[in-house]
Parts: structure tokens; C-alpha cells; sequence
């Protein structure tokens, strides 16, 4: 029987283009299949703007609010001595609370499913959901809480004091939407530990793992401008070249492509190319590998632009499709030294056969064993001497891409991680 689902996400569901919205837009995507979806969700890019309408096919009705990050950060600045977590207010909207308020008025929901945790606020704030009765479903995702302790370790004063405090009263408030929803679900067995450990009494945990759509990431692209070019659908070589780094364009084969790909405005990305370009990269010069790196992802920070400066390293801001990127890819590189969960960079790259070289927190939400699926290390040396090994041997790149492609199929299926989420509801 087709139910009533109320999904509130903290950023839109579309496109799936970094790692929260492709978990939620797979969410979405299965959800409608079997229910009657009404969908409310917060715009912080004017770039996503243009994709707004695409959403109305896979709901009954949606509502929306656009906020400008930098103006939000310092309306809730003030709210630090309230001894509230910022993240309530900056995702908070009087005008979306207002449509949802409106939709409760006239229909019964059955289930309200939250992604993020700062999305309780709608329904802690409603009275007119208060009486339906309605499941409550929080999708965590990650422990977003200890995220913010990890950027206290990393940061200085006086943003340490402020990602700590964050932190505490984030969790407090993690554990309170714990006490108040049905079901509080993550994404790995790691994270539903932690949160477990960090919050004791913590009940009704519950994993419902991410995926990978095979189809779309698979290896049938191979490198080269006009590969790039039939991908995005033009017969184009400048656009075709225009996909590739300039050493690859030039034709030199003895140039090894490394990839890094994500959201470059995100600090757990900022942190790991700045880190690959400073501390690693110049290992593999001196070891006589002729790399580039390519840095693949929207809204780079400055910290990332300046990296451009290094004719070894190209950063090209949003890109309408990654596959070329992933296509290209001898090796791909993801030396996150801050991460949780599942990453989906990694997933990914091991879809489209390609060789990974990460770091510990980046492979422990995949689960995929070192030296047989992906390598795994973890300081600057270890890194670098990873690197080299697969630059030096095509036939290592060649079998670890292809154990990796294995393994994610054989683990990472959308729709059987989805049917979980479906039993909840």
C-alpha cells in the first residue's frame, strides 16, 4: 500500500554530484517507487538552482528555500552563546517550515524521513505534524558530531573553540533526535558503533549502506580528447581536449594521469590535495615519475585554486560529467585524512576499474581488503611509494582496477541497501 512520506533533506537531492546528495537522491529515487512522496529541502548553490524542476518528477509536491552561505554563517554566528549547535539555525528556514506546516494541515503523513540530523528542527518545530502519528526515520549518514571534534584537532584558534563547541552540543542534540525518532539509521557499521559509544543509551540503530550505479560508473570509457568528447555527447575535439589535462592532450605517454575528484570547496577535500600536492607529489618527481594531477570538482576553495600555479597539477573547478576524468585515470588518488562513512569517490573509481590509493578513513566505510582491492596507506612516504609502484606497473593497475570494479558490484547494489530503508518505513 502507497503511503505518505514527508523527506526533509538539509541540501537538494539533485544532481548526485557529491556525496550527500547522491545518497539522498538514491533515497528519493526508490522511496517514490512505492509511495507518495512530498519532498522539502534547502538550495545553498544558485548553480543547483536549474535543477530544482527536474525533482518534481519524483514527488507529489516539493518546497524549497534558497540560503546564501556566507550571509547564513553570520546571521547564526550570534547564536554561539544560546549554547545551541550552529548547524540548527543555518539550516533553518521559517519559510519551509511554513510549506511543511501547510502539507500536515491537509493529508496524514505516514513516515517522515530527516537526512541530517539539523533536519529534526522541522519536526520538533511542527505542531501540526505532532499529531500524526507518523514513523520518524533520521538518516545520519555519518556522526556529524565528531566531524566537527576532528576539525577542532585540525584547526586553530580561535575556529578549534568553535568546531569543539559545535561538536558537544551537536552530539546532545544527535542524541535527543535519537530519543525522539523510531529509527536512527547510518551508513556503516563503524559510524552506528561510534554514535553507540559516544551515546550509550542510544537505541534503535540501525545500517543501511550506500551504492554505486554500475551502469552509469563503468569501464567501458577510455582515455583520449575524443573518448571525452562522445561521452558528453558532441562531436567536439576542442571539448574533447578541453576533458583532458594538457600533457594528455599533447600526446606524450609518459605522463601517468592522477585523479582526485569531490566537492573542492569541502574541508576534508581542501585538506587532502593540498596535502598530496605539498608533501606528495614532489616524492614522485624525485623518484622520476613524470605525474600529473588533476584536481575534479566544483566551487574549489582558494587554497585549491592556488595549486593551479604547479604546471604538474590542474584544478577544473565543476565539470558537467566525471566519467571523463575517472576515464582517463591511471592512478586515482584520495589521501583524505579526514573522512567518514562511505566515500563515493572511491566507490566510484573502483566501479570504472580504476586503481585507488587511499588512506585508512577513506577505505574503512568501503570495507574492501588492502593489496587485493585498493592500497592503503597512510603518511606522505607510504603514500607516494603506493603511487609509484602502480605508476611503474600497468599490469598491477590493470588487475587491482578490475578487483575493485568486483568487489563494489558484489557489495555496493543501490536497490538492496534501499530495501532496507523500505522495511523501515
Amino acid at each position: 500500500m502507497r503511503k505518505n512520506v514527508l523527506y526533509l533533506a538539509h541540501r537538494i537531492p539533485y544532481p548526485p554530484n557529491k556525496g550527500d546528495k547522491i545518497r539522498t537522491f538514491n533515497e528519493v529515487k526508490h522511496l517514490v517507487e512505492k509511495h507518495n512522496l512530498y519532498l522539502a529541502f534547502l538550495v545553498d548553490d544558485p548553480a543547483d538552482l536549474k535543477h530544482v524542476d527536474a525533482l518534481r518528477d519524483y514527488c507529489v509536491d516539493l518546497a524549497w528555500e534558497r540560503i546564501e552561505p556566507r550571509w547564513r554563517k553570520i546571521q547564526v554566528a550570534p547564536q554561539l552563546l544560546l549554547g545551541k549547535p550552529l548547524s540548527l539555525p543555518y539550516f533553518y528556514s521559517a519559510k519551509l517550515q511554513t510549506a511543511i506546516d501547510a502539507w500536515a494541515a491537509t493529508r496524514t503523513f505516514d513516515s517522515i524521513v530527516c537526512f541530517s540530523s539539523p533536519m529534526a528542527e522541522y519536526v520538533f518545530k511542527s505542531d501540526a505534524l505532532a499529531g500524526h502519528g507518523a514513523k520518524r526515520i533520521m538518516d545520519f549518514c555519518d556522526v556529524d558530531s565528531d566531524k566537527w571534534g576532528q576539525y577542532a584537532k585540525d584547526a586553530k584558534f580561535p575556529m578549534n573553540l568553535v568546531y569543539g563547541l559545535e561538536g558537544k552540543r551537536l552530539l546532545d542534540y544527535e542524541a535527543r533526535v535519537n530519543r525522539d525518532f523510531d529509527h536512527s539509521v547510518f551508513v556503516t557499521d563503524n559510524e552506528a558503533r561510534l554514535f553507540k559509544h559516544l551515546v550509550p543509551e542510544a537505541r534503535n540503530l540501525e545500517v543501511v549502506g550506500n551504492g554505486v550505479d554500475f551502469d552509469y560508473f563503468n569501464p567501458a570509457y577510455r582515455r583520449g580528447a575524443a573518448c571525452c568528447a562522445r561521452v558528453l555527447g558532441r562531436d567536439d575535439a576542442a571539448l574533447g581536449a578541453a576533458c583532458c589535462a594538457p600533457t594528455d592532450v599533447a600526446g606524450d605517454d609518459t605522463v601517468v594521469n592522477l585523479v582526485f575528484t569531490g566537492a573542492m570547496d569541502y574541508h576534508a577535500n581542501v585538506d587532502a590535495v593540498v596535502w598530496f600536492c605539498s608533501d606528495i607529489l614532489p616524492r614522485l618527481t624525485r623518484a622520476g615519475i613524470n605525474a600529473h594531477f588533476s584536481i575534479v570538482g566544483g566551487r574549489p576553495a582558494a587554497a585549491v585554486q592556488a595549486l593551479s600555479q604547479n604546471p604538474r597539477v590542474t584544478v577544473t573547478g565543476f565539470v558537467d560529467d566525471i566519467r571523463p576524468w575517472y576515464a582517463k585515470a591511471d592512478v586515482c588518488v584520495i589521501p583524505l585524512r579526514l573522512a567518514r562513512g562511505v566515500q563515493n569517490k572511491v566507490l566510484e573509481a573502483m566501479a570504472m576499474e580504476k586503481p585507488v590509493v587511499t588512506t585508512t578513513k577513506a577505505a574503512q566505510g568501503v570495507g574492501a581488503t588492502h593489496a587485493q582491492h585498493l592500497l592503503v596507506a597512510d603518511d606522505a612516504e607510504s603514500i607516494a611509494a603506493a603511487v609509484i609502484e602502480l605508476c611503474r606497473n600497468a599490469d598491477a593497475r590493470r588487475e587491482l582496477g578490475q578487483a575493485g570494479r568486483k568487489f563494489v558490484v558484489e557489495h555496493f547494489d543501490w536497490r538492496r541497501n534501499m530495501d532496507k530503508l523500505e522495511n523501515l518505513i
